[in-house]
């Protein structure tokens, strides 16, 4: 480790063990290397890496954490329990397998919950308080840093605080540099948790720090709370992962601290990073980042409200508590029938297309967006369609890179129950009529391939393009059981991505219009001159 903050205040973070444990999160050593990595470059002062000795998994990851990544900031912490009762520290293998993983920080789990220790370690109080001491000393002589995570911590105090109490104080005897406090069941709020903390801080004079689940939605604010009372060690996980409901959010809490609290717990210049770093640890664990996520969701600094962004046009701190450049997150504009001129005068800046001295235009697209909102459309989740729009009023006329003359697809059922999709487009484009056929696996799929094929000989700059996602909405009918059908379709050049919007009544109009769209403006984005 080339550079450590001051070791007042721990950012510890657990994401490859504590957050693995989310539903739906399965991670190969290959995924919690690139973890740790990412974790390292934010600035966290430990990464737990998982529970050596329990499974090979773990086993490998901690060899090849020591061989493959210098980490700059963090230090590697193995997990694992308190020797088993009646044996001795020394003779334990899981806690010899804690030694082998070569980490220079240890936390242990102990049980601080009397009704656990009985029923589920089968042993006594006091041969439970043994297991802390002999543990943690062994730990110790052994040269190793040791946390210990005080597992149902605050449910255990709610039935037996003068046990809990005694386990937290039988681990600080031995030489535990930090006692964790656990909400395991994830059941407290935080006024309850700042007590609790700041009672046994009083009663045992032990370092503590917090371990908050988020089952009642109270996480980042217990973990906080539990700072207000004096801890001094957070354990968190990146995007709040974990089991059952997840954990405290990593990027909440240390946001928090840096911004609010005024503490400095990163190095200089890693929070402008957090944005790019919750969303590439959620590449990695394969799940969408969460759109409303404090601080880095895509929605935290996104405004839809008409009167908002008025205030916002005035002064964008009327209604955000934050720069959001800060935390390495952007503001947005929303364009729907609740926006007003503001909003369209701003999404036109965001947009680099300044119409905010041409009032008649603005009061125009205004109009415009909400006759279309109104028959279907939504543009605060298609930015590409509404530039099209805007400019298509700025302009007086559309950009027009091809005309369509007609399109058509057919679906054949086969006698062996298959399909055969097949369309055709017949479209002019650089005064050249075309006649375009392909199949597909399915009738939009073919007509994009049709569209492909009558264009990319005239507009190769379209072969770069990639459908990156595909949505269909049916919207309620008017009348009986007519409805209505919007789909939504994200498209990539590899250098970034847009959304267009179509709406008709049925799923292959409305994809065609948002496929034109996509082309279209593709092709805006290369740089290339529309046809007369």
């Amino acid at each position: 480790m080339t550079d450590a903050l001051d070791d007042n205040f721990h950012v510890f973070d657990t994401t490859l063990r504590d957050g693995a444990q989310r539903e739906g999160i399965n991670l190969t050593v290959a995924d919690k290397l690139t973890i740790a990595r990412h974790l390292d470059a934010f600035g966290v002062g430990f990464i737990e890496g998982g529970w050596p000795g329990a499974n090979p998994r773990d086993t490998e990851f901690f060899a090849r954490a020591r061989a493959e990544i210098d980490f700059q900031h963090a230090q590697l912490v193995a997990f694992g329990a308190t020797r088993r009762a009646g044996t001795r520290a020394q003779d334990d293998p899981q806690v010899r397998a804690l030694l082998d993983s070569g980490a220079p920080v240890i936390t242990l789990v102990a049980k601080s919950h009397d009704r656990h220790v009985e029923l589920a370690l089968r042993t006594t109080l006091e041969e439970n308080l043994e297991m802390v001491r002999d543990t943690v000393s062994y730990l110790r002589s052994q040269g190793r840093r040791v946390f210990v995570d005080c597992e149902h911590f605050f449910d255990g105090y709610r039935g037996n605080p003068d046990y809990a109490k005694q386990v937290v104080g039988a681990a600080h005897e031995a030489g535990a540099d930090v006692v964790v406090l656990c909400d395991t069941n994830g059941g407290m709020l935080p006024a309850q948790v700042q007590a609790v903390v700041a009672t046994v801080l009083a009663d045992t004079g032990a370092r503590l720090g917090i371990h908050a689940q988020d089952d009642t939605g109270c996480a980042v604010a217990n973990t906080l709370a539990a700072v207000d009372a004096g801890a001094t060690h957070v354990q968190c996980t990146a995007n709040g992962y974990g089991e059952r409901v997840g954990n405290a959010n990593l990027f909440p809490v240390v946001a928090a601290l840096e911004l609010k609290y005024a503490k400095t717990v990163l190095p200089a210049g890693v929070l402008a990073e957090m944005t790019r770093v919750s969303h590439a640890i959620a590449e990695v664990v394969n799940l969408t980042p969460s759109t409303h996520q404090p601080y880095v969701g895509v929605s935290a600094f996104a405004h839809k409200a008409g009167l908002h962004a008025s205030a916002i046009k005035v002064d964008p701190d009327l209604y955000q508590h934050i720069d959001p450049e800060r935390v390495g997150n952007t503001m947005r504009m929303l364009v729907s029938d609740m926006a007003g001129r503001a909003s369209i005068e701003l999404k036109g800046k965001e947009l680099g297309i300044d119409i905010s001295d041409d009032r008649a235009l603005v009061a125009r697209v205004v109009e415009r967006v909400k006759e279309r909102e109104l028959e279907g459309y939504t543009y605060e989740a298609a930015d590409a369609s509404f530039e099209l729009l805007l400019r298509a009023e700025a302009e007086g006329r559309a950009r027009r890179y091809f005309r369509v003359e007609s399109w058509r697809g057919i679906v054949e059922t086969r006698p062996d129950g298959t399909h055969a999709n097949e369309a055709t487009v017949k479209l002019w484009a650089k005064g050249e009529r075309i006649v375009a056929t392909a199949e597909g696996n399915g009738p939009v799929n073919a007509l994009d391939r049709a569209l492909r094929v009558g264009l990319e000989r005239i507009y190769p700059q379209l072969a770069g393009l990639e459908l990156v996602d595909y949505k269909v909405r049916i919207l309620e009918g008017r009348h009986g059981t007519e409805s209505t059908t919007r789909v939504l379709v994200s498209t990539s050049d590899g250098r970034g991505e847009w959304a267009t919007v179509g709406v008709g009544d049925n799923v292959i109009a409305a994809s065609w219009e948002a496929l034109e769209d996509a082309y279209t403006y593709g092709l805006l984005r290369a740089g290339v001159e529309p046809q007369e």
